[in-house]
């Protein structure tokens, strides 16, 4: 009797098998990613800065209320990998201003950022601190003044691989600064390019540089910088320059020195009690616009000052609230008038961050 072995056709092709189990390895490895992704919180975050006061002048007795500041900004994840914010002021003395936009693009574990849109240029220490980390209730010559600015274009911040935490940021800039962009082409751009080193978790060191062009004049800036912080001490100085193309206008310098010393408390209701001192000095100062007869102007001129403060701490982590007085004293070359605004003055400031 003859035998028959039946023959069983293979339930799927070899190359299909194989398909097969790659689509599965795929679905295997997307599912552990979504997994991974579902510990990442997509929420926007929300944050807001009130920051109100009132000043009087020491000279002759006027003053006034102002609403300084109303922040509101927008922040968060698109992606693991992507992120973005938007801030606007509703209220900057008493106009509306678009301060940040942009998109943040931090590849994994490459240590570096991508910045595209509206920011803060890398510059400066005091200029780029936001309104609830500011120490005095006006800001120095350095942020406010000559070192201010906030453009539209791209940066790029790199982690170095030292032993020491250390950054170097740099980007590329219209020019146009806050200005309506929608017509505005350029051939010349702006840059900025900051450094950043951390010793012992309490040193800071920074040196910046950054050109700028207002109107038809170039103007280059250098500023450098260092803070010292412990939980109870903050110490910092910096120094800015800024130099004019074709000598059209002398060169302008800016100090900024203070010290603050935190005295915690336990209380219900203040949670920390802080005294300050500050001097800063501005040399005659251009903004680099150039008036009806061509020429650059002093917009700003030469100045010391001397500011005593005391700063009450209410909450803290993402709710709380400082209340600010200060007393400046200014000193300026004689035969200079100058508006209330930038002369002596007791300031009281409140400041909610929520």
């Amino acid at each position: 009797m003859k035998h028959y072995r039946a023959k069983f056709a293979e339930p799927y092709p070899k190359a299909l098998q194989r398909m097969i189990r790659q689509l599965i390895f795929i679905a295997c490895l997307a599912a552990r990613l979504i997994s991974a992704a579902s510990d990442i919180d997509y929420r926007p975050t929300v944050n807001g800065t009130i920051r109100t006061k009132y000043e009087c002048s020491t000279i002759d007795g006027s003053g006034r209320f102002q609403m300084r500041n109303a922040r509101l900004s927008l922040s968060g994840l698109v992606m693991p990998w992507l992120a973005y914010k938007a801030e606007a002021d509703l209220c900057d003395k008493g106009r509306m201003r678009m301060l940040d936009a942009y998109a943040r693009i931090t590849p994994a574990n490459a240590g570096a950022s991508l910045t595209i849109g509206q920011m803060r240029v890398p510059f400066s220490i005091d200029a780029h601190r936001s309104p609830h980390r500011q120490y005095f209730v006006n800001r120095s010559f350095i942020a406010k003044q000559a070192g201010n600015v906030r453009d539209i274009g791209l940066a790029v911040k790199y982690a170095l691989p030292v032993a020491v935490p250390a950054t170097i940021e740099a980007g590329v800039f219209n020019g146009s600064g806050l200005a309506p962009h929608a017509d505005y082409w350029t051939k010349r751009y702006n840059f900025s390019a900051k450094a950043t080193a951390t010793l012992w978790d309490r040193l800071t060191l920074q040196a910046s540089a950054q050109s700028a062009r207002p109107d038809s004049i170039g103007i280059m800036m250098w500023d450098a910088g260092a803070s010292f912080h412990t939980r109870l001490w903050h110490i910092e100085a910096e120094y800015l320059r800024k130099t004019y193309a074709r000598s059209a206008f002398p060169t302008a310098t800016s100090v900024d020195a203070f010290v603050c010393r935190t005295f915690p408390m336990t209380g219900d209701y203040i949670t920390g009690i802080s005294a300050l001192g500050r001097y800063d000095y501005l040399s005659d100062h251009s903004d680099g616009v150039r008036d009806e007869n061509g020429m650059l102007e002093a917009n700003d001129p030469e100045r010391h000052r001397m500011t005593l403060g005391l700063t009450l701490h209410f909450g803290g982590g993402r709710l709380r609230a400082d209340l600010r007085v200060n007393y400046e004293k200014y000193f300026y070359p004689g035969g200079i008038t100058v508006p209330a605004s930038e002369g002596d003055k007791v300031s009281v400031e409140l400041v909610c961050r929520f």
